[in-house]
């Protein structure tokens, strides 16, 4: 018998991205930009919520506060990644205070994520989660 495994797509999709823009980012820190932290950080953004999200995806999929914390983790990783990637390699910013109201949109998915603990419903048939 086989079990059909419910996977937040979103989720999995945005995990995936994020991990390819960080390890891109941490290359390119050794080899393009003028001040190599900057690629640093964007490494260290991406590469520490696309587990996240990979997690999130697999966890409850549809348990709809972990769908908008996904959600809510993705886009402010993206946003803070794209506004100090951009300013990196010289392009300018992305759009005024763009890296900050990205750090805010994650501090808010994280956020996110601990309410889910106190909103989250405990399987039918007993076993703990």
């Amino acid at each position: 018998m086989t079990e059909r495994v419910g996977v937040n797509r979103a989720a999995l999709l945005g995990a995936g991205i994020l991990g390819f823009a960080g390890v891109t980012a941490a290359a390119a820190s050794s080899h393009v930009g003028s001040d190599p932290r900057m690629l640093d950080a964007v490494a260290t953004i991406c590469l520490a919520h696309a587990p996240a999200l990979l997690a999130l995806a697999l966890l409850a999929p549809r348990h709809v506060v972990l769908r908008v914390a996904a959600l809510l983790l993705f886009a402010g990783a993206a946003l803070f990644s794209a506004d100090v990637g951009l300013r990196a390699l010289g392009y300018g910013r992305l759009f005024f205070m763009a890296a900050p109201a990205g750090g805010v949109v994650m501090l808010a998915g994280w956020l996110a994520v601990a309410l889910s603990a106190v909103t989250m419903r405990r399987p039918a048939d007993g076993t703990s989660g």
